[in-house]
This record gives C-alpha cells, structure tokens and sequence, in this order.
C-alpha cells in the first residue's frame, strides 16, 4: 500500500525535525548564548535572513494563518510562559498559528515557531503545547537551525506519478517540496538537546513536565488512526520527522522525574485551554472543500462526489486523494481549461504518459462534457477521466494492480456521483469545529461520541481527541471535546 500512496502523492509531508534516536543523551545541554532572534537578523548574514525568507513559503504552504483572537491568545500565554524561563533573556520568537488540519509545529532559525490548528485540536491541554512548543524553542536557542544550514544539501521531492503517468509541469510543486526540504534534518544529538532544553522549559514554567512524554503518545495513537497502514506509514506530520520511539519517550520522563513523581508537579492548564480552543475550525478549510465520510465536497467550486464504500479519503493541498482495499488509490485534481479544445485532445496532449490512445472516448458525466481513457505503467493500471465545468477540469487518476477487475467499478462510482452542487447544498454546507461541551449526568462514552460529526468512526475519534484510554468512563461534569458544525 505504501508504494501505491507515494505513486498518487506529490510531496506533501514536511519533514521539520528527521532524526533517529540514540540510547543516550547529555543532561548538561545548555541553549547558545547568543541566539539568533527575530530582531536580529542582519543583512549581511545569508544564514540568519533564512527564517524571514521562508517564512511566506511555510505560510503558504500550510493554507495561510489561523486567526482568531481567543486562539491565538491562547497560544501566546503558553509561550510567553516559556520565554520567561528562557536562559537567553534577549531570544524572542514570532509564533504563527497555520491554517492547517495536519499535527505538527516547527522552527525556523530567526525565532520564527510554527503550530498547526490541527496539531492545537488534538492537544489536550495547555501543558502539552508548551511541551511541543518548548522542543521547538529549543531548537532556536540552541542554534540547531543555523548548524544545520552548514550541512544542507539539495534535493528534490519529486512524485513517481510525475514520473510515470503524468508529464505535466509540477515545476512549482517541486520547488515548494524543495523549500521544505531545507528545513529537515536536525541531528540525532541536537534533537536529544531539544528535548532537554524543552523538558526543563516545562517544568520551570509551572507546567506538567511529563506532558512531553503523553502527548507523544497521543500523537502517535493519532498516527495509528490516520494511516491507511498503521503499523507501516511514517509519513504523518509531526511523527515522521520527531520519532516516537519508546526510548526517547521514557528518556524524556526520566528527564521530567528531576521536578517530581509524575502527578505531583505542575499545571496542565486544562480549564483555560479548553476554553481557548472552543469553536476551532477542526479538519479541512473551507477553501480547500470538506471532507463527510466517504464524501468529498467543494462549496467554492459547487462539485462533489463520492469514493467507494470502505475507501479513506485524504484531502491534500494539492489533490484530493482515496485508497482502499487491493491497493487501489485515487486522485482527484482540477486544472484552469485555459482553451476550449475537446477533452479527447486534452487527454491525448501529452500530460498523461503510458496513455492507451484506443482506449480514449467522449462520454457525459451527470449532464457534464468528459473523457475517459487507460494508461498503463510498471505495474499499475490506471483509469483517466476528465470532466469539463465552465472553465475548469476536473480530472479522476484511479490506480490498480495490474489485472485486478476492480478498476473499472471504482471508476464508474466516481463518475456516476460526480456531480454540481445545488444552491441549497453549498448554503448548507458548513466548516467542523472542535466543540468543548459539559458531561451531563446520564451522558456515557456511547451518547457523547454520537453527537460526533464528519466521520463515520465516531467512538474512535471521540476517544482519540479527549485521550481517553481504553475502559475510562466519562463523569457528569467533566468537559470533553467533540467535533461538530
């Protein structure tokens, strides 16, 4: 499955902290005394202008900034807690809350910290996103980014699906990834510092200084929940580029013992970070269409359509993708009809290599003009049908192991249910949101997860966002997070 999800993926995943972990660690690490911060850089000084010229890059990247107020409030109480315990009083840091759905936060040399909505939705209580945040400060007080640049080389991300299906220009997309690249790569010993640094960031701010070891844990419970092959994809957000190993989550309790026994030291915050996060929009934007169960749509463009039952949808920046069972995948794009040629030519344009030119024929799509047509490449067989709206087209790449019968089932679904939206619809159609509601007395796991929207394993994701373990019980009066409009 994992070959078949990087055929159909172009380069999403930002790789901000890769390492592998070591069995030891220096607990004498100290920040640098002279860190480059946000008020600091100089012209003159390539290395320390890298974090305000990737900063618009990142932005973009990640669907904008997040704003609003109580949020973003929020999040800076939590970080000028940590900045108050910093050993450099001069380091500053510019916090970016982004616009995105995906669970991670970063760092760029300059003070420039990055935590994505995603990653504040799935967080439990202040303590955790300081521990986050605090790893990431460490990495700028240290330096790390500056070390790092000295060593950087460059790549290129590129998909396979550019490789052998589609020849289009991604020149754009290929930058981006490149630009993400450069952001890779702490060493092995600068991630331990972070960790080092964070952990007593945590506990000198008051916070729960095992809440580094938790949220671990529930970011990769969120990993095992979000992958198509849970115990094989590493290519999720935070996790894939902080590892989880067991080892680093037991150094950084061994760490967090110097402040106490676990549960007797610090403050979660959980109160006022529940109250901060109420109404965060949860999952996709707006601007990038929605996503309800086994249904993918799209208010600004007025399309939708529906992937067999049993697939899981993953919508991307850059593309709409599915899989399912027997290796099958889809990818859903849409690119601006620049001219009015016919789709069979547009098919048949160059775009798409290993095309099958007898396969290719005109059809209608719920009322829309289209093309369909097969390629064929390595070992894969693949479906193309491409469907014109007013000056868009829309285009399905479905993907199945060469010889297997489903293909063309699977591609009928998507035909037969792509469709314009109505009027009606789109006004209907509203953004999730994480909602913080209050456990009423005769409320049990089984009443609050159904009230749970956008997802068709409602018990899993209730557990999952409230870190539940397996066998609690919710008590009247306890707030918990749920997800609906």
């Amino acid at each position: 499955m994992r070959s078949l999800i990087s055929l159909l993926i172009a380069a999403t995943a930002l790789s901000s902290c890769q390492s592998v972990l070591e069995q030891t660690y220096k607990p004498d690490v100290k920040p640098s005394s002279t860190p480059q911060i946000v008020d600091q850089v100089q012209k003159n000084d390539p290395r320390a202008q890298m974090g305000a010229r990737e900063h618009p890059r990142i932005v973009a990247s990640y669907g904008g900034e997040y704003h609003d107020a109580k949020t973003e409030r929020l999040v800076a109480r939590i970080a000028g807690a940590l900045t108050a315990v910093s050993e450099n009083p001069t380091q500053s840091f510019r916090i970016t809350i982004l616009n995105s759905p995906a669970i991670n936060a970063f760092a760029l040399p300059g003070g420039y910290l990055y935590v994505t909505r995603g990653l504040l939705a799935l967080a439990n209580d202040a303590s955790e996103v300081a521990a986050v945040l605090s790893h990431e400060m460490g990495h700028v007080t240290a330096n790390h980014g500056i070390e790092r640049q000295k060593r950087e080389e460059a790549e290129v991300i590129a998909s396979r699906v550019v490789a052998e299906v589609l020849s289009s220009d991604l020149a754009g997309k290929q930058a981006l990834a490149r630009g993400k690249l450069r952001l890779a790569a702490f060493s092995r010993q600068q991630e331990l510092q972070a960790d080092v640094i964070g952990v007593r960031m945590l506990g000198e701010a008051g916070y729960d200084p095992y809440s580094a070891a938790r949220f671990l844990d529930s970011m990769a419970a969120y990993a095992r929940y979000s992958a198509v092959d849970p115990d094989n994809d590493q290519s999720l957000d935070f996790l894939s580029s902080h590892p989880n190993a067991p080892q680093r989550v037991e150094l950084a309790r061994q760490h967090a013992r110097a402040f106490g026994q676990e549960g007797t030291f610090g403050d979660r915050g959980r109160d006022y970070y529940l109250t901060g996060i109420d109404g965060l929009l949860y999952g996709d934007s707006p601007e990038e269409g929605y996503v309800r169960n086994e249904t993918f749509l799209h208010a600004g463009l007025g399309i939708r359509f529906d992937v067999p039952e049993g697939f899981r949808i993953d919508n991307k920046a850059e593309a709409v993708l599915a899989t399912g069972p027997d290796e099958t995948a889809i990818r859903f794009d849409g690119v601006k009809a620049e001219t009015e040629q016919s789709l069979t030519n547009y098919l048949t344009s160059g775009w798409v290599a290993g095309l099958l030119p007898e396969t290719v024929r005109e059809t209608k799509v719920n009322g829309l003009q289209a093309a369909t047509a097969r390629a064929s490449a390595e070992r894969w067989d693949f479906d193309v049908t491409v469907i014109r709206q007013d000056k868009q087209i829309f285009r399905f790449l479905t993907a199945v192991p060469k010889g297997n019968q489903s293909l063309e089932t699977t591609a009928n679904i998507l035909r037969n249910t792509f469709r314009s939206m109505t009027p009606q619809e789109i006004a209907q159609l509203k953004p999730l949101r994480v909602r913080v509601v209050t456990v009423a007395p005769g409320d049990n796991l089984t009443t609050m997860s159904a009230r749970m929207m956008g997802t068709d394993r409602k018990v899993d994701l209730f557990r999952l966002i409230n870190a539940l373990p397996s066998g609690a019980a919710l008590s009247p009066g306890q707030r918990v997070k749920i997800i609906s409009e």
